[in-house]
């Protein structure tokens, strides 16, 4: 090691997208030789892979509904001022335990507005240390919702102004510029740093093999809002030219078990035999380079890391709720014919089976298309950031 420490903060509040990234990027400071603390205010993940990574669990908050504006603790319960003091407590001893020479917020203040009552004492605190941290945003290439609004733009940058050396941005400029949606990124440009996207390093991922192989695979992330989108794909298996592969529906860890049980039944009596129901695998990745295509919603990581394995893919980008940023980020990989999107409002049985007819044309996407070394980038900013302080 170094000797040199990093405390990463991220909160999931529904899917589990932002900290599977954020366990990509620890994973990759770790290899830095740098001292890595990762605290997750979210749900517990089962499989999350943080082997030499020290992990703090904070009692876990979670989304009330589409809207984010009410969070519930780990009962279920809306949460109040005492659980608000205990979470906020949790995490200035994490960080007083960490010492970190870099402090790593993930999405903060760009979102998780929600945790301020959290955040602003912990960067008070990091910003007035004897011992000061580099203060560190990380945060996607796109900007959703509400996160666009003028007002909480503005706030967004007095935050920056008052706390931040570094922002991350996990995208490549040559796709998404960050002033496509965040009108102050020219007035931040001298601390703005385009990462490329984070997704794991093909060394890090299982051997291709042959698990898998000639597929159709079809995933829901962390399954959350992902059950329509499964049933409509094994509803819309025979209506294409590949019902005679192999169909393997991933629901993900947070589709409640009545939906998991509706999604086997329902592939036992129209699939023929040829559709497999599985919660998750660990070797996805795996299963993304050898399948024959993929189904998927559009969540960041998923699309990432189809393009890492030059899948053909439909991507089915989620938009309840404020959320528009999926929906922009596919549109744009479509128009390079990186993937065929369908939009959620149009899914159906009948739509599904064209875009997958069409997909399936499709050569497979060629690598070098988009910058996808975030990980690696991120990391070797971060070590140097780290190297800076002189103590």
């Amino acid at each position: 090691m170094s000797g040199k420490r990093v405390l990463l903060y991220v909160q999931h509040l529904l899917g589990i997208g932002h900290l599977k990234r954020a366990a990509t990027l620890a994973r990759a400071l770790a290899a830095k030789q740098l001292d890595v603390t990762v605290v997750s205010g979210g749900v517990a993940v089962p499989g999350l892979s943080v082997e030499g990574l020290r992990f703090v669990q904070l009692p876990a908050a979670s989304a009330a509904d589409l809207s984010f504006k009410v969070l519930l603790d780990e009962n279920g319960k809306p949460i109040d001022e005492d659980w608000k003091r205990r979470r906020c407590e949790a995490l200035l001893a994490a960080w007083r335990s960490a010492e970190p020479h870099v402090l790593v917020l993930e999405l903060f203040p760009f979102g998780r507005r929600q945790l301020r009552f959290e955040l602003l004492p912990l960067l008070e605190a990091a910003a007035g240390a004897p011992l000061r941290p580099a203060i560190v945003t990380s945060v996607r290439d796109v900007l959703g919702g509400g996160q666009k609004n003028p007002q909480r733009q503005d706030e967004m940058f007095e935050l920056l102004e008052r706390y931040f050396d570094h922002v991350l941005v996990h995208g490549d400029p040559g796709f998404i510029p960050f002033e496509r949606t965040f009108r102050h990124a020219a007035r931040i440009a001298g601390r703005l740093h385009y990462t490329g996207y984070v997704v794991d390093r093909p060394a890090a991922l299982s051997p291709r093999g042959e698990t898998g192989a000639d597929e159709v695979l079809v995933s829901a992330g962390g399954g959350a809002v992902g059950g329509r989108l499964l049933e409509t794909a094994i509803r819309a298996r025979p209506l294409t030219g590949l019902a005679e592969r192999t169909w393997r529906v991933l629901t993900g860890v947070n589709l409640d078990g009545a939906q998991f049980a509706a999604l086997a039944e329902l592939a036992r009596k129209t699939g023929a035999g040829r559709v497999i129901v599985e919660r998750s695998r660990q070797d996805f990745t795996t299963l993304l380079s050898n399948c024959l295509l993929s189904v998927s919603q559009a969540g960041y990581n998923t699309l990432m890391e189809i393009l890492q394995a030059g899948a053909r893919a439909v991507a089915v980008p989620f938009s309840g709720g404020d959320e528009t940023e999926q929906a922009l980020r596919t549109a744009l990989l479509a128009e390079r014919g990186l993937n065929e999107m369908l939009e959620e409002n149009a899914l159906a049985p009948e739509t599904l089976a064209a875009a997958i007819e069409r997909a399936a044309r499709r050569p497979r996407p060629q690598p070098g298309a988009i910058d996808l070394d975030g990980a690696e980038r991120s990391a070797a900013l971060v070590a140097q950031w780290a190297a800076e302080r002189p103590w």
